[in-house]
């Protein structure tokens, strides 16, 4: 077993004290995808709100099956969302899945009934395979905070969206919304940066996506004369320190920089400080988040 942390042209770039290009961000996005496929879902899937909701059915309740009829999931993974709209929609509304990792796709399309949805590899700043008014509503589950740049992005999603259509995507929202996420937040940041001292001077995306305000005026710019609002939610999951703690961090890219033996200790610091935050109950994760909503004219 190596201590080595993960080696990317991002991580090397980041080391040399410079700022990794967005292509270098896509390469090491694609790497952990490769290695993890499916990971994002994995905590997302056990973490309900106060209504009992995933974040993947929060952001489903944005579908209007009177008033849309093609529904794209921008950035859809391994599928969970599309899996989601599958189960609980009309089987006359069609689906599309685009996703930038093979990988992901595989699991996707292994989910779904065959012919289902259909599923694209694409970047989300280059839908050439949509055309323009094509979609009715657009979803995007926590992954607009990774996607540099943002703003050919939006303006993409803008052109593929029909007259009248919805974009909404779920983000991470303000960390004092959700109780003891900052703690959890620094203890992993503070074992990656033990291994690359400049994790985190640089953000994985745009940071624009994670300010409320700078969201909504990226949001007016994009899609001009929009009704844009943002709802902020919190999502939780218990469950055995041990098990609490692995489930947290991997929904932290962050963690997957870490080698082995690294995360190993991680994990451990962890467990008791989620053990530790929970004295007389169950240990509790919590996870802050926004979702965006923009409705055309």
């Amino acid at each position: 077993m190596t201590d080595a942390p993960l080696r990317t042209d991002w991580t090397d770039t980041l080391a040399r004290g410079a700022a990794p290009a967005p292509d270098a961000l896509r390469a090491h996005l694609r790497r952990i995808h490769h290695d993890h496929a499916g990971f994002t879902e994995s905590c997302a899937m056990r973490c309900r709100d106060a209504e009992g909701r995933t974040s993947y059915a929060w952001l489903a309740e944005a579908v209007d099956p009177e008033r849309h009829g093609v529904v794209l999931d921008l950035a859809c993974g391994s599928g969970p969302l599309l899996q989601l709209c599958h189960a609980t929609l009309p089987g006359a509304l069609r689906l599309v899945g685009v996703d930038m990792s093979p990988d992901e796709l595989a699991l996707a399309r292994a989910r779904l009934p065959e012919g289902r949805a259909r599923l694209i590899e694409a970047q989300a700043q280059r839908l050439d395979a949509l055309a323009d008014g094509a979609v009715d509503v657009a979803l995007c589950h926590w992954a607009l905070t990774l996607m540099d740049p943002v703003a050919p992005v939006l303006e993409e999603v803008a052109r593929v969206l029909a007259p009248g259509g919805r974009f909404a995507a779920l983000v991470d929202g303000p960390m004092e919304a959700a109780p003891g996420y900052a703690d959890v937040h620094d203890l992993i940041y503070g074992h990656v940066q033990a291994a690359l001292p400049r994790y985190g001077t640089v953000d994985l995306g745009d940071p624009r996506v994670r300010g409320t305000a700078d969201l909504v005026a990226l949001a007016r710019a994009a899609f001009p004369g929009a009704s844009v609002r943002v709802e902020t939610g919190v999502v939780t999951m218990s469950a055995p320190a041990e098990t609490l703690a692995e489930e947290a961090a991997g929904f932290f890219y962050a963690a997957f920089v870490l080698a082995p033996e690294a995360r190993a200790r991680m994990l451990a610091d962890l467990a008791a400080l989620l053990a530790g935050m929970a004295p007389d109950g169950p240990p509790r994760f919590a996870m802050p988040v926004n979702r965006l909503v923009v409705d055309l004219a």
